[in-house]
């Protein structure tokens, strides 16, 4: 039989990029307040955050009984992301911020301090059994790329590299199964001291090393002598960060969740509470699919859930496992319904979604993590699927 060939690409984007940057001022917000507002269940939570040359503008509906600095936060966060010189054209010292949040509408709390979803809309999860994550590849190795660039620019390694950076890995599958990495791409900001006497592109040195000091300890055994790479394919990537690029709260949703492997409801996560359901329905979401195929119930598991404003319980379930599983999808959909709670304010006492854990969900996708706090990468539920489902 004849092998079957594809590829599929994903991306990522590290700290410093300006839409990454928004989020986890949005979400740094949102920590706080979870954080010092004594009746954390009652704060409501919705932070925008926008982002360009010298500015950083912070919106929004807040309610709640804790008081955030926004200045002091903000400039915080930009610190620690690395904007800390003027030669990255974006610093924490001398940025202007401007602080626009107001309070929710009356009008969506009456339906949501009873119990009712925070919004209308649809939410995805997934889970496969590619990696050891239980993620697609695509976007596990597009995570630690940009994970790398951040280490390697911390410890000083690479000295050079500024905050912002992407990645883009492609795979090569044969027969619905990852074999190789057949494409590597990587943009990362820097300062002038590794351009060429052109001043119009990187050295051959540098090039090496992204390659050999990024690339190669992530990758492993999946590249081979075939594999292609693209850096800072310009030439080169001196102006980055906000002073390159405005950035905006929630522009990276497909970053953040599979990296385009399958589909997505378009609501973004970062700055919302989690009676937002935009957000908590989609970490639920992830919950179900990865005890699925971590009970073996299937080799890949997406699920929909839907909600309407002010209504407690889904409105749909539905599940599609590409033909890997044995069950149907009916009986998959009543084991859904008997172990999880799919209310929203079910969703936030089995994820402990009210504790300040949410600025390090901005970077590096939402799940596939191992990190503590990220309670819907758990798999309690696998063993009692399994037998269930006998």
């Amino acid at each position: 039989m004849a092998v079957r060939k594809h590829y599929f690409t994903s991306e990522s984007v590290g700290e410093g990029h300006p839409d990454k940057v928004c989020d986890q001022i949005s979400d740094g917000v949102l920590d706080k307040i979870l954080k010092d507002d004594p009746t954390p269940e009652h704060a409501r939570v919705a932070c925008e955050t926008y982002v360009t040359m010298g500015l950083l503008i912070v919106g929004g509906e807040v309610t709640t009984n804790a008081y955030v600095d926004i200045q002091k936060l903000g400039r915080e966060i930009i610190e620690g992301i690395g904007y800390t010189h003027p030669k990255y054209g974006f610093d924490f010292h001398t940025c202007a911020i401007v602080n626009t949040i107001n309070r929710q509408s009356p009008d969506i709390a009456q339906g949501v301090n009873v119990g009712g979803a925070g919004d209308q809309g649809l939410m995805f999860g997934y889970a496969c059994n590619e990696t050891k994550e239980y993620m697609p590849l695509p976007i596990t190795l597009a995570h630690k790329l940009v994970k790398r660039m951040a280490d390697v620019r911390r410890s000083q390694t690479l000295k050079y590299l500024g905050p912002d950076c992407k990645s883009q890995g492609t795979v090569q599958y044969e027969n619905g199964k990852p074999k190789r990495v057949d494409t590597v791409v990587l943009a990362c900001q820097h300062t002038d001291e590794i351009l060429d006497k052109t001043g119009k592109h990187i050295t051959n040195k540098a090039r090496s090393e992204f390659i050999d000091v990024v690339a190669k300890p992530v990758l492993k055994e999946l590249i081979d002598k075939e594999t292609k790479y693209y850096v800072n394919q310009t030439g080169k990537f001196l102006v980055g960060g906000p002073q390159s690029d405005t950035g905006m709260t929630g522009r990276k949703i497909i970053v953040d969740t599979y990296g385009g492997s399958v589909p997505h409801g378009g609501g973004a996560f970062s700055g919302k509470d989690p009676t937002k359901v935009d957000r908590s329905a989609a970490y639920m979401c992830r919950y179900i699919a990865k005890n699925m195929v971590a009970a073996g119930l299937a080799d890949r598991f997406m699920i929909q859930l839907s909600y309407v404003i002010g209504h407690a319980d889904p409105l749909s379930i539905y599940v599609d496992t590409y033909g890997t599983a044995e069950l149907s999808d009916d009986n998959l959909v009543r084991l859904v319904r008997e172990n999880f709670k799919l209310t929203p304010r079910g969703i936030i006492e089995s994820l402990e979604l009210l504790k300040p854990i949410y600025r390090k969900t901005a970077c590096y996708g939402h799940f596939g993590r191992t990190d503590e706090g990220f309670a819907w990468e758990k798999t309690d539920k696998a063993t009692a699927l399994k037998k269930q489902a006998k």
